[in-house]
């Protein structure tokens, strides 16, 4: 009976604990299946943690940290940009499609003998999708950032009374390209939203070429000079181009230009022609003086390279090589030597002029824009193999014949004049010249500089003559001026 007994005790604790088992599972499975009805504890979506909420709970948790602005910091200004200004959007329902497939997709069975023995599967991390409007998010940094905040440069002034400028200050402008990277970035970010944005340096400007205009005519003020000074300014980097005449105080148009005895700035002409009529391919005995023609300065050279293009017509030949360049003031119609006589009349736009008159030598003349144009013609054919010259005498003259020519300019060693105006050392491809009288002085060249090459060329009269004392250190500073112009001074 006794054994009985306790047979009967054991069973009813066996039964005890199937019971509690039973009770235990039942328990666990209404615990999991509630559980496996919200995300896992550790599921992320869009960076976002949302283990332990449903669906709905999880969407509108999405869209709280989404819509939170974006802080952005630029130039001691802090904006907050709304993502809806730039029509930031997340997809909840595929973000939640994407989530809901890994928490229910899985064997439920499976799942809950892994829930028992506390197994937890490895976490979940739906990636965000949004999308933004890059077009709008610009409009929006050109518009509102960038056009509240930029600091433009300011640029270098001239010093009154003087030839020199004050350095300007350098601006700075927002990097839009840069900006729309971090910015969506930012967008994209549950927690990374706020930005720096860079910028870029903006170098100081030249003055306009009005205001250096406004300093050369005050320089010719200060020098005294009474005459007519024309003078012709080319930027060989922008294209820009200044022209003005002028004399004691009162502006002269150039439209057309004055009409000036061409004196030894015709030797450029002379020299493009030789180059021509030979096709570039210059012998020794021409090279020699070409360089006597240039450096000296030598008549009787000129006149021998003009009897080689035509023993009898030969400035006529230069001064139809000018015209097929479209020069229409330039000519000259006779050779140097004393007696020599005039082949040729020539009346052109410049001369026909009844408003102004600087007498010019009957012989020979041009403008400051004509030579202005040929010496960019030059310039540009040695620089690239590309100019008028090239194209107008397709095969006569080449890169190296044009860069053989500023060779020969670079011979005349006046160092007066323009080159009075440059530091030592500075190239200057010119000519000069002045007239018997000393009534007219002319200097045309390419002056090349750490800040940029321009050709300048400038031609003066005054019918009293004798004037040097006036003209020369007038010209320095107006070369000065103009030099320190391209060569502004550190910022």
């Amino acid at each position: 009976m006794r054994l009985r007994g306790s047979s009967l005790i054991l069973r009813g604790i066996s039964l005890l604990f199937i019971l509690v088992a039973a009770i235990f599972l039942v328990y666990q499975l209404v615990q999991y299946s509630v559980s496996r009805s919200n995300y896992p504890s550790d599921m992320t979506i869009g960076g976002v943690p949302v283990g332990g909420l449903d669906p709905q709970s999880a969407a509108q948790r999405l869209l709280q940290v989404y819509s939170v602005p974006v802080e952005i910091h630029y130039n001691n200004a802090v904006i907050n940009i709304d993502p809806g200004l730039v029509g930031f959007q997340i997809n909840t329902e595929s973000m939640l499609a994407a989530a809901d497939l890994q928490r229910t997709g899985a064997s439920f069975w499976l799942g809950y003998w892994d829930y028992l023995w506390n197994r937890r599967s490895p976490a979940s991390q739906i990636p965000l999708v949004s999308t933004y409007s890059e077009d709008r998010l610009r409009i929006y940094l050109k518009n509102e950032i960038s056009a509240r905040y930029d600091q433009a440069p300011s640029a270098a002034q001239p010093i009154p009374g003087t030839v020199n400028f004050t350095p300007g200050t350098p601006g700075q402008t927002l990097d839009i390209d840069r900006a729309v990277v971090l910015i969506a970035s930012a967008l994209e970010s549950p927690d990374q939203r706020v930005v720096l944005l860079s910028s870029q340096r903006t170098a100081a400007g030249r003055p306009s070429f009005a205001t250096l205009q406004i300093l050369l005519k005050q320089i010719i003020d200060q020098s005294g000079f009474a005459g007519i000074v024309d003078l012709n300014l080319l930027d060989l980097q922008s294209t820009d181009e200044m022209q003005f005449a002028y004399q004691t105080g009162q502006d002269i148009s150039v439209s057309p230009d004055i009409a000036f005895t061409a004196s030894s700035t015709i030797k450029i002409p002379i020299m493009v022609s030789v180059f021509r009529h030979f096709s570039s391919k210059i012998d020794e005995q021409t090279a020699t003086l070409l360089k006597d023609m240039i450096a000296l300065s030598n008549n009787d050279a000129a006149d021998a390279l003009m009897q080689a293009l035509d023993k009898g017509r030969g400035p006529l030949v230069v001064t139809e090589t000018m015209q097929a360049l479209g020069l229409e003031n330039t000519f000259i119609n006779g050779f140097f030597y004393p007696g020599a006589s005039v082949l040729k009349f020539y009346d052109t736009p410049a001369n026909k002029r009844t408003d102004i008159n600087t007498d010019p030598d009957v012989y020979s003349q041009t403008t400051p824009a004509d030579m202005g144009m040929l010496l960019e013609d030059i310039y540009l054919c040695a620089q690239t193999g590309g100019s008028s010259l090239v194209a107008v005498f397709p095969g006569q003259i080449d890169q190296t014949a044009c860069q053989q020519m500023i060779q020969y300019l670079q011979e005349d060693k006046l160092g007066a004049l323009i080159q009075a105006g440059v530091p030592e050392g500075t190239i200057v491809a010119h000519k000069h010249g002045w007239d018997i009288d000393l009534t007219q002085y002319s200097d045309a060249g390419i002056v090349y500089t750490p800040g940029g090459n321009y050709v300048l060329t400038i031609y003066v009269y005054n019918p009293g003559g004798g004037n040097w004392s006036t003209v020369s250190p007038m010209y320095a500073e107006i070369s000065r001026a103009i030099y320190n112009y391209f060569n502004l001074p550190a910022q």
